[in-house]
């Protein structure tokens, strides 16, 4: 961690002074800046620029110009976004309804390969992972996102022509390539655009469109299975499923490619001085909008911070119990005495669980500024729906059914974490790294998961959900750890501002500084 509690000698390195502003310059002449701060200044934050373009123009930020570009980015922004992420979850949770419409005896999947192609598309999302939050740094985000989008939804189509084992791994590995910029991609514009007391709300609206599309993606996939039975087609059930959603998703590809912007320098939907009062309104976040150079001294404090490998580590642990149920949902709930169709349409009410607690945790927790304890009440929920699934007997299929509703509670911690991430981690390196490393320990969490559902275990995959059940108290232990670290570093942060002669820089909050080396910095709780 560099050193911030008390300046440096009184003097300056030349090839410094050379690249600094010199009212930076100064300030460390005085003894009242520390230069370990300044070092990099010289490659601050692109919003730096913006700034600077506007220096000596009045443009005043007020209550009601605020909400009123809050609004506009909202409206542009968050409805694309909300389409995108559920298509996401729907793209990966397919191949559960494709199980059901006979995809295994199709294709003449045997033995464990069913739970292999799960953990599959984990596989190519690890592998593609750190290269792709390099490429979210250096490329235009709005664009790179739009490509890989349309990608996943055209590798998707693909499935529908899948005759065997060998190429249903390779489309599930390329699905798995293509969606890794999603998630990281999205927190990162996030944190573009929100202040640290929305990104909670926001991040809890845009992923809960995962449960918005299991709702849809039941429904559907019942529609098509019953259709199919019914009257017959030329094409099997689970090709038109694979089908129907992979050119829905090139489709919305297109649209995000003209809608969302890299940053607010080039948004097409604001004004040349709103994108200047956008970008002024994010000043609170210590942040900035984004850096496109490598810093590796960030890159060595993300992985020297305590902080990011408790992040890591939830996720880890909090996606084993993903990866099971996102691949065997359906199973499962026929396990619990249902018929193959009643499977798919039983499935929709936990997207409707995992809606409401997603938006009202986040909603709670930008209200209370307290998004990690809220979030506890989804840990602690789903603990109690996996309680249920294991302990009732056999012949209760509506208790264990509704045991699996409350289980989808649990998505609460996992995106506070990336709403955590958004706010509390600066320095772009530093922020795109600690991303990454988050969803390879998803990635890990999401390969395991399958193969604790082993088929010998079937119906009732009781040694899975008890593995589950584990997992889910781990995180909950894991969740306080976080909660009390940050508050002990935010009462560090308020004794160097108390310092006697502490000096706040004029534009600091766009030097790209890290989290841990800016005094400014607060953590959000």
């Amino acid at each position: 961690m560099a050193d911030i509690e008390k300046a440096h000698d009184y003097h300056i390195d030349p090839e410094l002074e050379k690249k600094v502003p010199p009212a930076y310059a100064d300030a460390i002449r005085r003894g009242s800046v520390p230069e370990e701060i300044l070092k990099h200044s010289h490659d601050a934050d692109e919003a730096l620029k913006a700034v600077q373009l506007h220096e000596g123009q009045v443009l005043v930020l007020d209550e009601a110009t605020n909400k009123r570009i809050l609004r506009r980015i909202d409206y542009n922004l968050l409805p694309v976004m909300c389409v995108v992420y559920g298509l996401n979850f729907l793209d990966k949770v397919s191949i559960s309804y494709a199980a059901i419409m006979g995809l295994e005896k199709d294709i003449g999947l045997k033995g464990n390969e069913y739970e292999w192609l799960g953990s599959m598309f984990y596989f190519g999302y690890i592998a593609w992972e750190y290269p792709t939050n390099r490429l979210l740094q250096r490329l235009p985000i709005g664009k790179y996102s739009a490509g890989c989008v349309i990608a996943w939804g055209a590798v998707l189509t693909c499935f529908a022509g899948v005759t065997d084992f060998g190429g249903a791994v390779a489309v599930r590995f390329f699905l798995g390539v293509c969606e890794s910029a999603v998630t990281p991609g999205f927190a990162l514009i996030t944190s573009q655009w929100y202040t640290k007391k929305e990104q909670g709300t926001r991040t809890g609206i845009w992923f809960s469109f995962n449960g918005f599309a299991q709702i849809f993606g039941g429904l559907v996939a019942y529609g098509i299975a019953k259709g199919v039975n019914k009257d017959g087609a030329s094409l099997a059930g689970w090709q038109i499923i694979f089908l129907t959603i992979g050119l829905l998703t090139m489709s919305i590809g297109i649209i995000f490619l003209f809608v969302v912007p890299d940053n607010q320098l080039n948004a097409r939907w604001l004004s040349e001085e709103d994108r200047y009062l956008a970008i002024e309104r994010i000043r609170v976040n210590q942040q900035g909008v984004g850096n496109k150079h490598f810093k590796w001294y960030q890159f060595r404090e993300a992985l020297t911070d305590p902080l990011t490998w408790a992040i890591v580590f939830y996720a880890l642990v909090a996606d084993i119990p993903n990866g099971g149920i996102t691949n065997f949902f359906a199973q499962l709930i026929e396990g619990f005495g249902y018929t193959e169709e009643q499977s798919l349409l039983y499935a929709a009410p936990a997207g409707a669980v995992e809606v409401v607690t997603l938006v009202a945790g986040g909603f709670l927790g930008d209200r209370y500024g307290n998004r990690l304890l809220v979030s506890t009440f989804g840990l602690v929920t789903g603990i109690t729906g996996v309680a249920l699934i294991v302990g009732l007997p056999l012949g209760n299929d509506k208790g264990r059914l509704a045991g699996y509703y409350l289980y989808n509670a649990v998505a609460m911690p996992f995106v506070a974490l990336l709403a955590h991430i958004s706010s509390n981690i600066a320095g772009y390196t530093k922020k795109t790294t600690v991303a990454a490393l988050y969803l390879i320990g998803y990635c890990v969490g999401n390969i395991i998961g399958p193969q604790v559902f082993r088929p010998q275990d079937a119906p009732r995959y009781i040694p899975a959900v008890i593995t589950i059940l584990c997992c889910l108290s781990v995180c909950l232990l894991d969740i306080l750890f976080i909660y009390c670290y940050c508050r002990m570093q935010n009462k560090k942060k308020a004794a160097m501002r108390a310092e006697p002669g502490y000096v706040k820089l004029e534009n600091q909050e766009f030097l790209d500084l890290t989290d841990r080396e800016n005094p400014e910095f607060t953590y959000t709780l």
